[in-house]
């Protein structure tokens, strides 16, 4: 036994809340960093009102604020409050950067007109996913709740029901995974025959390709004001549209979701004397740094590029409809 009565930090018998004293200056990095990437969120958010990224937004607030739970953590590794805020907001955070990520998809298919290509309609798409997460991020926060009671049996019960919430998220996640896969699969095959890319497109790529820049710096023009044309039938050039960008960017921060749902559902089997809990490292390789790539990635391939453009179309084919009666 250590002093105080407490047991040691390496006795595996006994449940402790930190197998390791937390590092204050690697705390302190990740609250600045998910600081700076958040206040850019919000700011992005606002100019370009997606108000359909909010849910990620607040997850990088729970990433500060987590990590400011560990920056307090260092003074008494002992003391509950801080050690459950750190271990309940890092732990729900990416269910929220899921949610936006699931709405992202369905505005894919929108700016593509690409509904028929979907295993799942646009319309139940988001809905369903979302769903899903919502669940998952309840039986997660649940299980926090119950370990907020700080007795042995409530943090046992509250590890299970962790585990069970992180199995949802893993299943909703791999599922989503699949239908942008087979979506994005189906999309090109329907396309393969279409015409080649007119010479005009490539100053319209030139353009969207620097939307993520005029964003951050603050200018109004953006890729909206070039509207895609279309193919010979009548139908929708899908050449035209950034989409790929998008859906590439959809599957890099999928993946890091999954890679770090996979660290905690191994984390939290292992139980509260197992290895990866033993060991500081992990979290920031496991997590930390992946959720910040996340966040960092949705600052440079921002969304607000498929709503803009999509709604530029979505008015000039009203227009039109407007002369034609």
């Amino acid at each position: 036994m250590s002093d105080n009565n407490r047991p040691a930090l390496d006795d595996t018998t006994e449940w402790v809340p930190y197998r390791y004293h937390p590092s204050k200056p690697a705390a302190i990095v990740f609250v600045v960093l998910f600081a700076l990437s958040t206040f850019l969120h919000i700011f992005q958010l606002v100019k370009k009102r997606t108000w359909y990224f909010i849910p990620l937004v607040i997850g990088g607030i729970f990433e500060m604020l987590g990590y400011i739970g560990r920056v307090i953590s260092t003074d008494d590794i002992w003391a509950l409050g801080p050690f459950i805020m750190q271990a309940l907001l890092l732990l729900v955070a990416p269910a929220l950067f899921a949610a936006s990520i699931y709405i992202i998809l369905g505005r894919i298919i929108l700016l593509v007109d690409g509904e028929q290509h979907s295993l799942i309609r646009q319309k139940w798409l988001t809905k369903i996913f979302v769903a899903g997460d919502v669940l998952s991020f309840l039986v997660q926060s649940g299980g926090g709740g119950i370990q907020s009671s700080g007795t042995l049996s409530s943090m046992k019960t509250g590890e299970r029901l962790i585990i069970v919430g992180l199995f949802l998220q893993l299943v909703f996640f791999g599922f989503f995974i699949v239908v942008a896969g087979l979506f994005h699969w189906r999309l090109v095959s329907a396309n393969s025959n279409s015409p080649p890319v007119p010479a005009s497109s490539h100053a319209f790529e030139s353009e969207t390709r620097t939307t993520s820049l005029r964003g951050l710096t603050g200018s109004s023009k953006t890729s909206a004001n070039v509207a895609p044309s279309s193919s010979p039938d009548g139908s929708l050039n899908i050449h035209e549209l950034p989409w790929k960008r998008h859906l590439y960017a959809l599957y890099g921060s999928s993946t890091l979701i999954l890679v770090r749902s996979l660290f905690r559902v191994i984390e939290y089997l292992q139980g509260n004397a197992g290895y990866l809990l033993k060991h500081e490292v992990f979290l920031y390789v496991f997590d930390a740094v992946l959720m910040l790539a996340v966040v960092v990635l949705f600052n440079w391939i921002h969304p607000s590029e498929i709503t803009e453009i999509y709604q530029k179309r979505k008015g000039e084919e009203r227009d039109v409809e407007l002369r034609t009666h």
